[in-house]
């Protein structure tokens, strides 16, 4: 049977497909734009739109397990509901769903608010589900790199309480064996959430002072108000977008994003090494 990997072209998706793939499944992947899907070998390209009814129903074809990754948009909970109704109707209930961290708390945040009405429909219609649920993606620092290396700050208004961020390839690796898990599982298993975060749980100071000792030179924290942080995203998104980002930084510096007792020691096991951490990704990318 094959699983269905719906957000494979993003940063997160692109990753599950090649641990897939290296898991030796059949895979498919629904993309607007096949141009994008430059996979390996095997993988099959399915064309279509999450509210494109007619495209959504032939990509479920022959599905037995589904991976979920909706885009943060206008949209994003009708895509997600009509998604889950046709893989529903289309006799699929093995579903890895990547939520958010704290999806269920932070019901200011637009993007939260979907996941934890997704989250939802998946506990109460009878879906055999594993949640994943990330913290702030390492990878996010990419968009912000030239700032912290041309000026020497680190803008992102992450706050003092602590946020345990999280490596890509971690999110997509412990996806890949849920999808697996779940696929090869001889009958229905239950609904599952896992928190994904990183080894670490870092304040602004503590990522500015990584970023010190990394580049050699001083690099400061921009603090805590996120209303400059809004403004500098408003100039290359739209506004309501950044204003979205500012109510999850707003959320970053009121709660932090702190792993529960056990989580760092269960990803280690279901991966079978160490997390990826901020530090290495830092010295990476400054290499």
């Amino acid at each position: 049977m094959t699983i269905l990997v719906i957000g494979a072209t993003g940063r997160v998706g692109r990753h599950v497909v090649d641990q897939l793939v290296q898991r030796s499944a059949n895979v498919r992947v629904l993309t607007r734009d096949p141009s994008k899907a430059d996979f390996q070998a095997g993988v099959e390209v399915a064309q279509g739109d999450l509210l494109d009814i007619d495209s959504l129903r032939a990509a479920f074809t022959g599905v037995s397990t589904l991976f979920l990754l909706n885009a943060v948009t206008g949209d994003e909970f009708t895509q997600a509901i009509i998604t889950l109704n046709i893989a529903r109707e289309s006799g699929v209930e093995r579903v890895v769903y990547l939520s958010v961290f704290d999806a269920d708390r932070a019901v200011n945040v637009p993007h939260f608010a979907v996941k934890s009405g997704a989250e939802r429909m998946l506990q109460q219609m009878g879906f055999s589900a594993t949640i994943l649920r990330p913290a702030y993606f390492i990878d996010n620092e990419h968009m912000i790199k030239d700032v912290i290396f041309n000026y020497g700050v680190y803008p992102m208004p992450i706050g003092g309480k602590g946020v345990a961020m999280v490596d890509a390839r971690d999110i997509a690796e412990v996806a890949a064996i849920e999808l697996i898990r779940r696929d090869q599982a001889p009958g229905k298993l239950p609904v599952e959430t896992i928190n994904l975060v990183g080894p670490d749980t870092l304040t602004g100071s503590d990522v500015a002072a990584i970023w010190s000792d990394v580049l050699g030179r001083p690099v400061v924290y921009g603090g805590d108000d996120p209303s400059g942080f809004e403004q500098n995203m408003a100039t290359f998104m739209p506004k309501w977008t950044a204003y979205e980002m500012r109510l999850m930084a707003e959320r970053y510096v009121s709660d932090g994003m702190i792993p529960a007792a056990g989580d760092v020691e269960r990803l280690t096991k279901i991966l079978g090494r160490p997390l990826h951490s901020y530090r290495d990704f830092a010295a990476q990318i400054a290499a």
